[in-house]
C-alpha cells in the first residue's frame, strides 16, 4: 500500500533533481523549508517530528538537499516530508509539502469493525506502525 499524503503524492517518485526544482520555486517565493519524519503516516497524525529547525535563511537548494541527505541517512525507514511555509500573512503557514522518502516497505492499515448495540457497526482504521513493536522496528 502507498501511502498518498500532500503535493505529488498520486505521481511517481521524484528524483533528487526534480526536489531541487520544488526546493528552488519555493526559495523563488521566500519561502522557509522544513523537513519532518514519521513512522506512523496516519492521515490524523498531523504532527510529525521535525529534522533540525526550519531553514529560514538558506537562498540555496543545495543546503536544503544536504539536509535531506542528513535526515535519509538518520531515517532511512521513514517518512520524510519536506514542507515550505509561508510568512507573509503574519503566520507561517504551510503551502507546499511533499514526501521525499519512504520506508522499504509500507505496511498500509486495516479496517477496525466494532458491533455497537441496535445492529450498528462502526468502522475505524489503525495503522499497523502502532503495533506494540518499538519504533524502528515496527516494518
Amino acid at each position: 500500500m502507498r501511502i498518498t499524503q500532500g503535493t505529488f503524492s498520486y505521481l511517481p517518485e521524484l528524483t533528487d533533481a526534480q526536489i531541487v526544482k520544488q526546493i528552488d520555486h519555493c526559495l523563488s517565493k521566500g519561502w522557509a523549508i522544513g523537513l519532518e519524519y514519521t513512522d506512523d503516516p496516519h492521515p490524523r497524525n498531523t504532527y510529525w517530528e521535525m529534522f533540525g529547525n526550519p531553514m529560514f535563511d538558506l537562498s540555496d537548494a543545495a543546503g536544503v538537499m544536504l539536509e535531506v541527505a542528513n535526515c535519509r541517512k538518520t531515517f532511512p525507514n521513514h517518512y520524510i516530508r519536506l514542507m515550505a511555509f509561508d510568512s507573509t500573512h503574519g503566520t507561517e503557514s504551510v503551502v507546499l509539502s511533499f514526501i521525499v522518502n519512504r520506508p522499504s516497505a509500507e505496511p498500509g492499515f486495516r479496517i477496525i469493525r466494532t458491533e455497537e448495540p441496535g445492529r450498528t457497526l462502526r468502522y475505524s482504521i489503525e495503522s499497523y506502525a502502532v503495533q506494540a513493536k518499538p519504533e524502528g522496528a515496527r516494518y
